[in-house]
């Protein structure tokens, strides 16, 4: 079928290239006439800026001389800018801008060329002030007159816009120094050139007047919104010697890459995609590692989106450690309850691409681990703030034909024959105990009194025999608890992580030994490295039960003067009451040996637990309370009942957190029955251990007022 042409009349033809002719002439007489008061409407608007910043940011800003040098350029000398009584903040001897005309006609304000030379930025920050406070001052004005509800997306948009206008198409930089000084103690110095010609970036920055070499090349194309940068250092590791000066941390490495692939709206959200990845990454700090920290090779694919109340990083993210990949997803909604959202899924791999991908001296007891088979991920949290106790955690670890083939620096079944265990005392280790039958204290599994480990299983793990070294319902219950309280106040330990953490790990408090805490109890549990049986029975063979008192054994005898086996219903809840907090037992003791009212409640509440459990015959009489007498040798280093002090004070956990918790649903109501109150006991001396010679006692009494000394001191 043809389209018949349809012919318009000259006439028409006429009148609109009449039209266009006259807007032509207007434009070009506006052009004309702009063009040639342009230096006076330039000092105008300069003398506007200079004003509006005096106004509104107290700054002192000076210009030379301001003129045009070509059609759109502007050319300006001399310029300083000091906030008011405030140090110098930036100075520059001479700067050329050009911009873009045609977006000017829309209101845009992108720059086509900028030269730069002989200047300086100076930030200095002197106790609680700076030379950049003006910046808080315009945030918090714009804080008071914006009322209406943000709109994420378009925030995110704008901002972004107004950094990729800013970037030229062309740039010449020349003797440029960035300075920062942090109140004198931490001071750092980048003298800056830098080109752009035709998106090709180059830069060479002299860090500290040589200490370093400093180079960023890139390619910039940001009307596509396309960025990419990659930075390096001569000779040597890119570095801030500043964090090690002012935050005793150490961060290096050899590259440093980032990308913005892509920009712009992904229906009502938007969406940034880019890249970030870095090539033997060191970091060390005390609170991460005790050691270097080594990534040798990381990498983030990210997708970024801002939604009208939240930013995520999308799932579609994935995130690159060596041959290693998982694919992360973090939300943050914003509103009257903040919800914090963390995915991570890392697909069926290799078990030793996974294991290789882990930074060196993350792990130290697991270097040189061998191991076959795959691995898969997953992980999913959720925090909504208004309801914490909804919070969500799932996290499984599923071994698919997993096999280890050679052990580390550290042979996880070296539990399972006797060994030498070493408690220690505030990062001191204590004495050698020998775990196995040449230590006459050692007592096998079947030689302990069930009600011992009926009272402390109950206690501490009551689904040791179940579960797979990690009970999420805790960690569920600890995560709940511990937002609300705003501190770490309640772990999700079980008897699997306690036991890892003393025989197979430093005693450094540390991230890194968390972590590596968790995947030695995965990797005992999963592969059966360590029966329960052996795992429960070197746990009571090692547990501190006192001032220098350590396993069933040397409990039992110490404060009954009985064998293990012999221990009652009453002997048993007594001890699983002090694993808490063992070093405040013998407060628990009236005068006569008898324990103290207050915990007539305890055993009520654990008995009562352990009966319905049928692990022991209801008592109405208190589950052997009364029975329950401190051996009598002990007795005189009781002090009198009228004697009170805070036995709260005795939280000896070496990480700095909790001991091992119960896991029952009934925790809230034993902590209001006996844990977390302000109970007093009654003050006596240091128990004495009767099997030592007097020169021993009197050695330990001092070494021991030396310690409460240096205490007292730090505290």
């Amino acid at each position: 079928m043809r389209i018949p042409k349809i012919k318009i009349p000259k006439k028409y033809l006429k009148i609109g290239a009449w039209i266009l002719g006259v807007f032509l002439i207007i434009f070009i007489a506006i052009g004309a006439y702009a063009y040639s008061k342009r230096e006076a409407l330039l000092k105008k608007m300069v003398a506007k800026a200079i004003a509006k910043a005096n106004k509104d940011y107290d700054l002192d800003v000076k210009i030379g001389s301001a003129g045009f040098t070509g059609m759109s350029t502007v050319k300006m000398t001399n310029i300083s800018v000091v906030p008011k009584e405030r140090d110098t903040l930036s100075n520059i001897g001479e700067l050329s801008i050009g911009v873009k005309l045609f977006p000017l006609i829309f209101g845009n304000v992108k720059l086509s060329e900028v030269e730069l030379s002989e200047g300086f930025v100076n930030v200095v920050f002197k106790d609680s002030t700076s030379n950049i406070d003006f910046i808080l001052k315009r945030k918090k004005k714009d804080s008071t007159e914006s009322k209406g509800k943000a709109n994420l997306p378009e925030i995110a948009n704008n901002l972004l816009n107004q950094v990729l206008y800013k970037i030229p198409d062309d740039m010449d930089m020349k003797n440029m120094v960035f300075k920062f000084n942090d109140h004198d103690t931490a001071k750092l110095s980048f003298a800056t050139t830098a080109t752009i010609d035709d998106g090709d970036l180059k830069s060479t920055i002299n860090v500290n007047d040589g200490e370093s070499t400093w180079h960023i090349d890139g390619l910039v194309n940001p009307g596509s919104k396309q960025l990419k940068f990659m930075a390096y250092a001569d000779g040597k590791k890119l570095e801030l010697p500043y964090l090690n000066n002012k935050l005793n941390a150490k961060l290096s490495f050899d590259t440093l890459e980032t990308e913005l692939k892509d920009a712009g709206y992904s229906g009502d959200d938007y969406k940034i995609s880019g890249s970030w990845s870095v090539k033997n990454m060191l970091i060390n700090q005390k609170r991460i590692a005790s050691n270097d920290i080594i990534v040798q090779s990381a990498k983030l694919d990210a997708d970024v989106l801002v939604g009208p109340n939240f930013v995520a990083l999308d799932s579609s993210s994935t995130a690159y450690l060596k041959n290693a990949e998982i694919h992360p997803y973090i939300k943050y909604t914003l509103g009257k309850n903040k919800i914090y959202e963390l995915k991570i899924n890392a697909e069926e791999q290799d078990a030793q691409a996974i294991l290789d991908g882990f930074p060196q001296g993350l792990f130290e007891s697991l270097d040189g681990l061998k191991v076959q088979g795959k691995v898969k991920y997953n992980l999913n949290f959720y925090l909504d703030t208004k309801i914490p106790d909804s919070v969500k955690f799932n996290s499984t670890l599923t071994p698919v034909n997993f096999k280890i083939l050679q052990w580390g620096k550290t042979n996880l079944q070296k539990i399972n024959s006797p060994f030498v265990y070493t408690p220690y005392e505030y990062g001191k280790p204590m004495r050698d105990i020998t775990i196995g039958p040449a230590n006459p204290n050692f007592t096998p599994l079947n030689s302990i009194s069930k009600n011992f480990i009926n009272a402390v299983l109950t206690a501490e793990d009551p689904s040791f025999y179940t579960h797979n070294g990690f009970v999420e319902e805790s960690i569920r219950k600890s995560i709940a608890v511990n937002f609300k309280e705003k501190k770490f106040k309640r772990g999700g330990s079980t008897i699997s992580m306690q036991l890892v953490k003393n025989i197979y790990l430093s005693r450094q408090k540390t991230l890194a030994r968390k972590a590596e805490e968790i995947l030695i109890v995965w990797l005992i549990e999963h592969n059966h490295l360590v029966s329960k049986q052996r795992m429960l029975e070197v746990y009571f063979n090692i547990m501190e039960l006192g001032q220098n008192i350590y396993g069933i054994g040397e409990a039992s005898r110490y404060y009954f003067g009985k064998q293990p086996a012999d221990l009652t219903i009453g002997d048993g809840l007594f001890l699983a009451s002090i694993v808490p907090k063992p070093k405040a037992s013998m407060y628990k003791f009236m005068a006569d040996g008898s324990l103290k009212p207050y915990m007539f409640n305890y055993f009520r509440f654990m008995g009562n637990i352990m009966a319905r459990r049928g692990l022991t015959p209801g008592d109405t009489s208190g589950y052997g309370f009364y029975n329950v007498r401190l051996r009598e040798g002990l007795r005189r280093y009781l002090a009198p009942d009228t004697v009170e002090i805070d036995t709260n004070v005795f939280d000896d956990d070496e990480d700095g957190m909790p001991p091992v918790i119960m896991q029952d649903k009934n925790k809230n109501l034993f902590d209001r029955i006996f844990g977390g109150g302000n109970k007093k006991d009654t003050v006596i001396a240091k128990p004495a251990d009767t099997t030592k010679t007097k020169k021993q006692l009197r050695q330990e009494r001092r070494e021991q007022r030396r310690r409460e000394k240096e205490q007292e001191e730090g505290g």
